[in-house]
């Protein structure tokens, strides 16, 4: 089950069509729905749990803790909306938009997909891009 919580007034818009499209998303890569929790957050609790968990000092869009078993999917991924609303900025690209890459990117993290070299990055990119489609196709019908 995929759940939305919030540590931020912001909220997610078309939070049911979002729900479903990762569910989508995580059937197409051939994995099982487990237990899958978002938590929306600014950019200093994000920073928070980044130096606690991570030894990391820097502002991050996304942290994703996998817990997966097998082909089940399970995790908390944790997602601060003041980056995500600067990075649609620096990418001339919409909030919209720019917060379904980062949804779909941490579930691809559990799916086994990378980032850390330039290689897996632009397969990251790649998958990113296909999934995004998959939203804009899948849902125009609905």
């Amino acid at each position: 089950m995929i759940s939305f919580n919030y540590e931020t007034k912001f909220r997610l818009q078309q939070a049911l069509r979002h729900r479903s499209w990762l569910s989508e998303v995580i059937l197409s890569e051939n994995k099982k729905e487990g237990e899958i929790n978002y938590v929306f957050c600014d950019d200093d609790y994000l920073l928070e749990i980044n130096q606690s968990y991570l030894n990391h000092d820097t502002f991050t869009d996304i942290i994703s803790f996998d817990y997966s078993v097998g082909n089940e999917l399970h995790g908390d991924i944790y997602i601060s909306v003041d980056r995500v609303r600067e990075n649609a900025k620096e990418f001339k690209v919409s909030f919209a938009d720019e917060m379904r890459r980062v949804l779909v990117h941490g579930v691809l993290h559990y799916c086994g997909y990378k980032d850390k070299t330039n290689k897996d990055a632009k397969v990251m990119r790649l998958k990113e891009d296909e999934k995004i489609t998959l939203f804009h196709v899948e849902h125009s019908n609905k």
